[in-house]
């Protein structure tokens, strides 16, 4: 019988020991190594040497490793060959072809606008003819700052697409314009020393970071369509008095307003089930994610952002909260800017320019806080590409005591993390580097304006925004979804059923519950999405609407007030919500039918 022999196998991400044989194939010895190294090949295919200038690879053969010379305590040096494998294939090794990435429908649309700013000619400088342009009355590019700085409020930050603008400009029309993602990470497959915490070369060590505040942004402008949205999110805090999570549902438009710049159009708010308290809130895990996912993009919707309370109230007769957030204290904590800058990298922006297929992110932060006015504001932010990058990296950690100062992580045996930087003024006005341990998150920050519209605007119907069905996974608010919930929204009455059945959290209901089948509510998301009353009736007469009469019916809601509600109108002696026994074969029929299911004759 053969001696164990065993086997040192070194590879960038360290060096592991396989029992062996010498007896034993190559080709059963790289099984071992597979499945000793999997979990840590990053899905990348390898191979394996003898030696560490990548000569004698041991090939999977019938050879033994004896006839290699292969002995106990050899040691062999493993290297990743070739791209990840198609069924692991990591997001941040991928490097997908322009052609292949998909942007989303206000990037193309704002790829293809002129952008340039239009001026008069001025009759005082001008000395030109009509036809003429001099330096006076050129257009502008969309990027240029002292026009942006002339704006009423002035813009601090340029759009995306007018920083893409500026780095594509020139004589070469952008042809070598990149935009590159960072990494924290060191760079793998670096041969020539032992891994990290052995060694490490300036090829594979990631690059020193100095925080610079971002002069773009991805969102120049978040609206909410109506009061009522942002009124209804509050309600769960004035009752309770506990802070609140919700994620933004809305779209991206054109914002008019900046030359070439995105708004985010806030439709409705989903709240995920939590826990909270006067002063914290836990996210639990939320069973229909997907779900909302599902209907959004039926809706044309899509997740924009996540909004928070921070509320605190003054005097509850008068109806005011205390304005902690401001240039004196910080207007979002180490914390937040961490949980903004994770959220932001599972939304990453598509973009062409980037080799990894993305770049930023359009994913926004809102807080509900006391303003200045001592009444409640919105203020919207976003992280900037920096702050993911070390938030995507695990380089940044809060402060336990100063919720305004983030703190760079510091190299360990098990982690590298380059030295991360920002600059500030000292006391005689001059520019000094410091190391960022701590860091003011201000060097994080973007600010996006909040604003609401003079005339609102509704996705869904105006009448259910105000007395809207119940809004989910607020139990301990006493406000439920349940069949009794569902009754008593219907009775209201609308003056259509479009407009009743035209509001999200009803949807959501809708499709979550067990009576309606989750794929037939695509035909009425349809009748939604398009403002179609005639595709409502349609659905209306289907068969899962007579299920929801059923459950409504149950639930012991008077069929009268029902008939009223559903029908718009005075009740019709036909329509009964009770189920009927058929005159003819006393078959029980379901509620809302007129001919018996089983002998086909009418119910009179």
């Amino acid at each position: 019988m053969a001696d164990n022999i065993t086997v040192r196998v070194q590879s960038p991400d360290g060096t592991k020991r396989i029992i062996s044989t010498t007896t034993e194939t190559t080709a059963a010895f790289l099984r071992k190594v597979e499945k000793e190294f999997g979990s840590n090949c990053n899905g990348f295919r390898f191979s394996i040497y003898l030696n560490r200038d990548k000569t004698g690879e041991i090939l999977s053969q019938n050879k033994t490793l004896a006839f290699l010379r292969i002995q106990h305590g050899t040691m062999l040096f493993l290297f990743p060959s070739g791209s990840p494998e198609v069924s692991r294939r990591s997001p941040e090794r991928s490097a997908p072809s322009c052609s292949q990435i998909q942007e989303d429908e206000i990037d193309q649309y704002l790829a293809k606008q002129d952008g340039r700013i239009y001026r008069n000619r001025d009759s005082q400088l001008c000395r030109h003819s009509a036809l003429g342009k001099c330096v006076h009355c050129v257009p502008l590019e969309p990027f240029d700052e002292d026009y942006l700085n002339h704006l009423d409020p002035p813009v601090k930050h340029m759009s995306f697409h007018a920083y893409i603008r500026k780095l594509t400009g020139g004589a070469d029309k952008g042809k070598f314009a990149a935009l590159e993602n960072i990494s924290c990470k060191i760079k793998v497959g670096c041969e020539g020393h032992p891994p990290w915490p052995e060694g490490i070369c300036t090829k594979c060590q990631p690059s020193a970071i100095t925080l610079n505040r971002q002069k773009y942004r991805h969102v120049d402008n978040l609206m909410f369509e109506n009061h009522t949205i942002a009124e209804r999110f509050l309600n769960f805090w004035r009752s309770t008095g506990n802070q609140r999570i919700g994620y933004l549902y809305g779209r991206y438009t054109e914002h008019k307003d900046i030359p070439l710049s995105i708004r985010g159009e806030v439709a409705a708010i989903y709240e995920p089930p939590q826990n909270g308290t006067q002063n914290s809130v836990e996210l639990l895990e939320d069973p229909n994610a997907a779900a909302v996912e599902q209907i959004a993009a039926k809706l044309g919707l899509c997740k924009m952002g996540w909004i928070f309370t921070d509320l605190v109230a003054q005097d509850v007769r008068k109806g005011t909260v205390c304005y902690s957030r401001n240039k004196d204290s910080y207007f979002l904590s180490a914390e937040e800017c961490i949980t903004a800058g994770f959220l932001q990298n599972q939304h990453p922006n598509p973009c062409r320019l980037s080799r990894d297929g993305h770049f930023g992110s359009k994913f926004v932060t809102v807080v509900a806080t006391g303003g200045p006015d001592n009444q409640v504001h919105f203020e919207g932010y976003q992280v900037s590409n920096q702050c993911m990058a070390l938030v995507r990296d695990e380089c940044l950690l809060p402060c336990r005591d100063a919720p305004e100062l983030g703190y760079a992580k510091e190299s360990s045996s098990e982690q590298y993390v380059p030295d991360v930087f920002y600059k500030d003024k000292d006391k005689f006005g001059n520019d000094v580097t410091f190391l960022a341990q701590p860091l003011p998150v201000e060097y994080l920050l973007i600010d996006i304006p909040t604003t609401f519209p003079k005339d609102p605007q509704y996705t869904f119907s105006s009448s259910s925004s105000s007395h809207g069905f119940p809004i989910e996974n607020r139990n301990a608010q006493g406000e439920r979804q349940d069949d009794n919930s569902l009754a008593t929204y219907l009775a209201q009455g609308s003056s259509s059923f479009l407009n009743t059945i035209s509001d999200f959290h009803l949807l959501l209901f809708l499709v979550t519950n067990e009576v309606v089948p989750r794929n037939s509510v695509g035909q009425l998301l349809d009748a939604v999405k398009a403002s179609s009353e005639g595709l409502a009736q349609i659905w209306k007469r289907s068969e899962q609407w007579v299920a929801i009469e059923q459950l409504c019916s149950i639930a012991g809601q008077p069929s009268s007030s029902l008939e009223y509600g559903l029908m718009g109108g005075a009740p019709s002696p036909a329509f009964s919500l009770a189920v009927w026994s058929c005159p003819h074969c006393t078959f029980m029929n379901q509620p809302g039918t007129q001919h018996c299911e089983m002998c086909r004759l009418p119910s009179s």
